[in-house]
Parts: structure tokens; C-alpha cells; sequence
């Protein structure tokens, strides 16, 4: 039986170069992902943290980077005391062009059953990246309030 994951595709109007800035660049990523700077020189085998508000929200290392095709990294959260027991697991980042549009999948991966991680990022994630497609359509990132994501531990 294959682990439980989150996948979600969604179409961006940018350049794959444009949106690979967008997921790998702290001043891009505090604008659209509720002030979050990435941490990383996006180097195979380098350490990578999520950083908000100063504190170190989930951690991991950077299994590959093929800009602007493919980009993926560790993933351990580190503030829940629940969250912080689970295993590793795993995000995709897969860019593909689709005429004057991006296709961007996102895979994460990796959760033991009933996984509580899971949960948060299945919540997380799909307003993470309706922030960021809107920051580089518009100029603009969504104000989606963490609160009203009820991601325990990331506040």
C-alpha cells in the first residue's frame, strides 16, 4: 500500500523562470507564503529551513535542483510536538510550460498513515500557492490570514 500525499496542479501566466524565482527567493516567498523567508543556497545535500516571524518553523535538505524544471527538499516540521515525531517526507516542485502558461505541479509526499502533517499541509499548501499564482499574475499576493488556516503550531 503507497504512503497517503498531497498533490495539487495549477496553472500560473508567468515564465518558468519567473515562477522558479518565485520558489526559491526569500523576497519572493515572505510576499506570498505569510512572511516565510527559505533558507538554503539551493544546493544538493544543503541544509533548508522555513523561517517565520524569526522562528524556525519545518527544516530539511535539498535532494534536487534543476531550475527552472524541477525543484525538491525534505520536509520535517519542527514546532508541534506531534508534527515533530513524524518522519521526513517530501516535496516536488515540477515547472512545465504550457503555451504562455506554467504548469506546476506540487507533490508532497511521505506521511505515515493518519499523519497529523498531512492535515496542515493539505490546508497549507493550496493557500500557499494561491498567494504565489496571484503575486505573479497580478503583482498582488492573496491576504489569506494564517489564522483562518487552523495549521496548528504555525502561528
Amino acid at each position: 500500500m503507497s504512503k497517503p500525499e498531497f498533490v495539487y496542479t495549477f496553472y500560473i501566466e508567468t515564465t518558468p523562470e519567473k515562477l522558479w524565482e518565485a520558489l526559491t527567493s526569500s523576497e519572493f516567498s515572505r510576499r506570498y507564503w505569510f512572511g516565510t523567508e527559505l533558507r538554503t543556497d539551493w544546493k544538493i545535500g544543503s541544509p533548508f529551513a522555513l523561517v517565520m516571524n524569526g522562528t524556525t518553523t519545518d527544516v530539511g535538505e535539498i535532494l534536487e535542483a534543476d531550475p527552472p524544471r524541477r525543484l525538491s527538499y525534505s520536509f520535517k516540521h519542527v514546532l508541534d510536538d506531534e508534527m515533530r515525531n513524524e518522519q521526513p517526507s517530501k516535496v516536488v516542485f515540477v515547472l512545465e510550460p504550457y503555451g504562455k502558461l506554467v504548469k506546476l505541479t506540487l507533490t508532497h509526499a511521505g506521511f505515515a498513515e493518519g499523519s497529523k502533517l498531512l492535515d496542515g499541509i493539505s490546508k497549507g499548501w493550496p493557500a500557499i500557492m494561491s498567494g504565489l499564482k496571484s503575486l505573479l499574475e497580478t503583482g498582488n499576493a492573496l491576504a489569506i490570514p494564517v489564522s483562518a488556516l487552523a495549521i496548528e503550531g504555525m502561528q
